[in-house]
């Protein structure tokens, strides 16, 4: 995308040195149609086309979802739900533990503002707003913890909205979820 960028903003220059250089030449300024339409017009078009179409078709596959997890945001913090444990739904506060290299699906939602769900080592942010159901897909392609913030001025607590998450091998995942408590627990 930068290539291309720098490509249009080089030839926008070379457009308007030709155009000063016309002009000092003491020459009646000419405009030719072909060079405002093509250099001026079609080329940017189709660069910018050409980049929309590259950042569309080679984003990397996330493959199929094999985790779900709802995520609400609160003020301040975030409420995670585990609607498929074993046994019955789990939640936690403000940690949401995953399955290690498998796409994990997150169902954000929240319950008072606009929160802005991001972690920055997975992936992009997406924005968890009232009364709608937004949908985001991370792979943890290795066990650890991941650091989240909320990304969306929310009001005086929002610094205080830290997160994580938390990447677990398949054994230890389950141990993990069976320790949660099946009913929310409220604010942390």
């Amino acid at each position: 995308m930068a290539w291309g960028s720098l490509s249009v903003l080089l030839m926008m220059l070379a457009l308007v040195f030709l155009a000063i250089r016309a002009r000092s030449s003491g020459r009646p300024g000419r405009r030719p149609l072909w060079l405002l339409l093509g250099g001026g017009v079609l080329f940017p078009l189709s660069v910018m086309a050409a980049l929309l179409a590259y950042a569309y078709l080679a984003a990397p596959a996330q493959g199929e979802p094999a985790y779900r997890v709802q995520v609400t945001g609160h003020r301040w913090w975030w409420e995670v739900r585990y609607p498929d444990a074993p046994g019955a739904a789990r939640y936690s506060a403000n940690v949401l533990h995953v399955p290690r290299g498998v796409p994990v699906l997150i169902e954000l939602g929240a319950s008072d503002v606009i929160h802005g769900f991001w972690v920055p080592r997975l992936g992009g942010k997406m924005d968890a707003i009232p009364g709608r159901l937004n949908k985001l897909v991370y792979t943890a392609e290795e066990a650890g913890v991941y650091q989240g913030q909320c990304a969306e001025y929310c009001g005086i607590g929002h610094a205080a909205m830290p997160f994580q998450v938390v990447a677990h091998n398949e054994a230890e995942l389950s141990r993990v979820l069976d320790s949660l408590p099946t009913h929310s627990q409220g604010s942390p």
